[in-house]
């Protein structure tokens, strides 16, 4: 067990520190950078799928007044590695997909270096491509891991004679949407090379990451490359590694003789270069006896990547832990196509592999006559299924008994179509949640006191918007037993000791264990009255509890649908997510992160889905006006709670990640609605009028 820490400042809804600044516009962000003789890159971008360049003109906009370069793979400078094809810019004249780095202007203004690179004509010898994803591909592969490390498949018992001999049965393909991250702040770098080497002002989840993936790109050693991140607009995983506009930045900064090249792209070109989340294939099948008990679970996954890069998302590995089953199957699959790399976005693998099996347990229910909700309960496991060590915590039973209360779950007629008002079709859906809950080692803290009892605290963390530079300073408050007032926080700069990225909802868990671990060496080491300038750092400390116990965040959410009888309109009016996740750090920022996630939930069922046009290898809706998220007028009365809980075995704040969690099964519970409401049964997001309509 983790020795807990005594919360004091844990726990109060303390309001953002960076609040102010934010508001107020004094926070700098990456391209906002005050640099003096900054010059703007602009990428030119291959309007082919595949094949080669054959030449390029550059004649016209290099001729053009304010022009600094104009970069192609014929002069651009030499990469050290192109190990990393993602990242080997401008290196070779091969197209590997539409959108593709085929070269960039730089220019003493951004509108000069647009109008440039506009000007420039690429010629290309185009080859056959392929870039539809199928079930029934002959050309389907088992990837040796899928994200991060995970086993690829798992198959224990024997599914095939469960489902076979089962009373009831479930067996339905489901899929989900390619989905674009669409953070607020676009993917940005500021790039600097000079007799120290390189310096990124970057908007990226990790500023430690980029720098040991961008270092051997150059040829550099780590330690001369520097990454600054204090501020960062959004990521939800597409920043959580550095993608080609990195590099091209770095590339640009090398021709420009010392001057700053500043690099935003534009919410189009992030539509091709920074990732997305693999559209799913899913075929799920439940066998169940009469009173509703699993006897098999089998989910079978085919989902894409590029051909340059593999990325596998873990689309079926949820279900290993979810429900008891003796007999039990999963699988991933891929295709390999000419389309940009697929990445990490929020909550990935949980996040659409909960959306397939949690309305196949809602068809359940209904084929069993049992409500949901029971049907869920009946299938606990007293263990993690797969592993087979208890959890640490999971309360999962918990989250879906307080939401049935506060949502009025027991005046709901299980009768699909039963409820109208007026012209509109009325049910309620509910789904579970879960998110593992991860501590990673390698990152390190260093805590030095100043003058009047004030501490500094040093660790190169990212706060994404997520909250960390108020959290991190609550927990190193009471780590060293001093007021919040007497902390002072550094993060977001490689310059900074190592730190984890913040990613996969860990970064709390992380960071937090590595400035307690820090904090108590410290104490232990000068006392309650340290004199000024002493000093401590010190790495994560093992978590030796993660060999006995499962870990993982558990929730359940329930949403109201309205259906319009004549139009297939449908609106979602109300939402309610309860959570077990530990103890929380700080109530309000925790809020907003459920919430946050919730309403991305019911922007995945009900509008995003990037539209890729097979015969051009182009996502034709790459912008916001096409490309649809929820806004305000979508969300109608949204409420996130969460149960009275401490884990005292992940990390000595008892606390679990929140970040992703909130968006896992909102999907599926408005899908679920929608079918009480109507009598549809919709598997396929996302879910659109017409599916409603004879």
């Amino acid at each position: 067990m983790t020795e807990p820490l005594r919360p004091r400042a844990i726990g109060t809804s303390l309001a953002r520190l960076d609040g102010r600044a934010k508001v107020t516009g004094t926070a700098i962000y990456a391209f906002e950078q005050p640099l003096e003789r900054a010059t703007y890159l602009h990428p030119v971008q291959a309007t082919i799928a595949r094949g080669r360049v054959t030449a390029v003109d550059t004649a016209t906009a290099e001729a053009l007044d304010g022009v600094v370069a104009v970069l192609t793979h014929v002069n651009a400078p030499r990469l050290a590695s192109t190990d990393d094809a993602e990242l080997a810019v401008l290196q070779s004249d091969e197209v590997a997909f539409r959108g593709q780095f085929v070269g960039a202007v730089i220019a003493d203004t951004p509108e000069v270096a647009r109008h440039a690179a506009s000007l420039m004509g690429v010629s290309y010898d185009e080859q056959p491509y392929d870039v539809q994803l199928r079930a029934d591909r002959d050309d389907l592969y088992a990837p040796e891991v899928v994200n991060p490390s995970f086993p690829t498949d798992t198959d224990d018992g024997d599914v095939d004679a469960a489902l076979e001999s089962a009373a009831l049965t479930v067996d339905q393909t489901y899929s989900t949407a390619m989905q674009h991250n669409n953070p607020m702040e676009p993917h940005t770098t500021v790039a600097i090379w000079n007799d120290d080497g390189l310096t990124l002002y970057d908007s990226t989840q990790g500023v430690h990451a980029v720098r040991t993936t961008v270092a051997p790109v150059f040829g550099l050693d780590p330690e001369r490359v520097r990454v600054i991140a204090p501020h960062v607009g959004g990521g939800f995983g597409s920043k959580g590694m550095p993608h080609a506009h990195v590099v091209l930045a770095g590339l640009a900064a090398q021709v420009t003789s010392g001057r700053p090249v500043k690099l935003a792209l534009t919410r189009q070109q992030m539509f091709s270069l920074v990732g997305y989340r693999t559209p799913t294939i899913q075929r799920v099948r439940l066998g169940a006896d009469s009173d509703g008990h699993l006897a098999a679970i089998a989910h079978d996954v085919v989902e894409q990547t590029s051909k340059i890069k593999e990325f596998a998302e873990q689309t079926a590995v949820s279900t290993r832990t979810m429900y008891a089953s003796p007999n039990r199957r999963t699988s991933h699959r891929l295709a390999a196509l000419d389309v940009p790399v697929p990445s990490w976005m929020r909550a990935p693998g949980e996040c659409p592999g909960m959306f397939g099996p949690e309305v196949a347990m809602d068809e359940l229910a209904v084929a069993c006559g049992i409500d949901p909700i029971e049907l869920r309960v009946r299938n606990e496991p007293a263990t993690d299924p797969e592993s087979g060590l208890p959890y640490s915590s999971r309360n999962l039973v918990g989250c879906l008994r307080e939401g049935a209360r506060r949502f009025g779950w027991d005046r709901r007629d299980p009768t699909p179509a039963a409820r109208r008002d007026g012209g509109w079709l009325v049910g309620t859906g509910v789904a579970s949640s879960t998110y593992p809950a991860y501590r990673q080692p390698g990152s390190v803290a260093n805590i030095r006191s100043g003058p009047d009892g004030r501490f500094t605290v040093r660790i190169g963390a990212a706060d994404i918007g997520t909250g960390t530079w108020t959290t991190l300073t609550q927990i190193a408050a009471d780590a060293l037993d001093v007021p919040v007032e007497a902390v002072d926080l550094q993060i977001g700069d490689s310059a900074l000791p190592m730190a984890t990225v913040a990613g996969g909802s860990s970064g709390i868990s992380n960071w937090g264990s590595t400035i307690v671990g820090v904090a108590r060496a410290f104490r232990d080491k000068y006392g309650p009255d340290p004199a000024d300038g002493s000093e401590t750092e010190g790495e994560t400390p093992d978590n030796p509890a993660s060999e006995r116990f499962a870990m993982h965040a558990f929730g359940a959410q329930f949403a109201e649908v309205r259906v319009h009888a004549d139009t297939g309109e449908i609106r979602v009016p109300r939402q309610l997510g309860v959570f077990a996740v530990g103890r929380i750090i700080n109530p309000r920022t925790a809020r907003s992160q459920f919430i946050g996630g919730m309403t991305m939930g019911l922007s995945m069922a009900l509008h995003e889905h990037s539209v890729m046009d097979p015969s051009s290898g182009h996502v034709v809706n790459h912008d916001f006006a096409e490309y649809h998220i929820a806004t305000n007028a979508d969300v109608g009365d949204i409420d996130a709670v969460w149960l009275d809980e401490h884990d005292p075995h992940l990390n000595p704040m008892g606390s679990k990640g929140i970040g992703e969690i909130g968006i896992v099964g909102a999907a599926a519970a408005i899908a679920n609605a929608a079918y009480h409401a109507t009598g549809t049964r919709v598997r396929d997001l996302p879910i659109t009028a017409d599916r409603f309509l004879p």
